[in-house]
């Protein structure tokens, strides 16, 4: 996590609460996710074994909670992640099934074009960003008005398209920096707000 992004949520207000879906069974009461990046491949079989905490963020998905996740945090909203031969089942949010290559698949500065509608970001916005990653796509089911980002530079999720969303749950390779991103973080706010209203 960039420390400036978690700067800029609590600027605006909010109050920063930190899940581990490795130490813990459930997630608490919060109005918003914000799921950084990382290796979940290293950690596979232990949130693989975490079921309880991979069946919670999916309910809570499929109730509107709002989910922004990056690289790690978007192969966590996955079906699985395959890894010597074996299928480690992620949360199941998003239709992805991912593996993992010897190389890098993605690895660059990104600059992406928001293209379509969707719970974070205005169509017809430009971010800039990152992308460091050695998951591949094994399998995806999406329409292309699922994807909000057209890649302008750098590889993305798949033909030139990131920003994977259903309803108030998005995942993307890029990694953003608030200040690259400025709609960012009032937006996630935004959306923790109206969640919040209707519980």
């Amino acid at each position: 996590y960039y420390p400036d992004n978690i700067d800029a949520l609590e600027d605006l207000g909010a109050n920063i609460v930190f899940i581990s879906p490795l130490n813990e069974t459930s997630i608490p009461k919060v109005h918003a996710i914000y799921m950084g990046g990382g290796f979940p491949e290293t950690h596979a079989p232990q949130l693989a074994k975490n079921e309880g905490f991979r069946k919670e963020l999916k309910k809570l998905s499929q109730k509107g909670l709002p989910i922004y996740a990056e690289c790690g945090g978007l192969i966590f909203l996955g079906q699985s992640i395959r890894l010597n031969h074996t299928n480690y089942p992620m949360s199941g949010i998003l239709p992805i099934k991912f593996g993992l290559s010897k190389r890098p698949q993605g690895h660059g500065y990104t600059k992406v074009e928001v293209v379509n509608e969707n719970p974070f970001f205005k169509a017809g916005e430009t971010l800039r960003g990152h992308e460091f990653r050695y998951s591949s796509i094994l399998n995806i089911d999406y329409q292309d008005s699922e994807m909000a980002f057209r890649m302008e530079r750098g590889k993305g999720i798949l033909d030139k398209k990131d920003g994977f969303f259903k309803n108030n749950t998005f995942g993307t390779y890029t990694h953003i920096h608030a200040l690259g991103a400025p709609s960012w973080a009032p937006s996630l706010i935004k959306k923790a707000k109206a969640y919040k209203a209707s519980l």
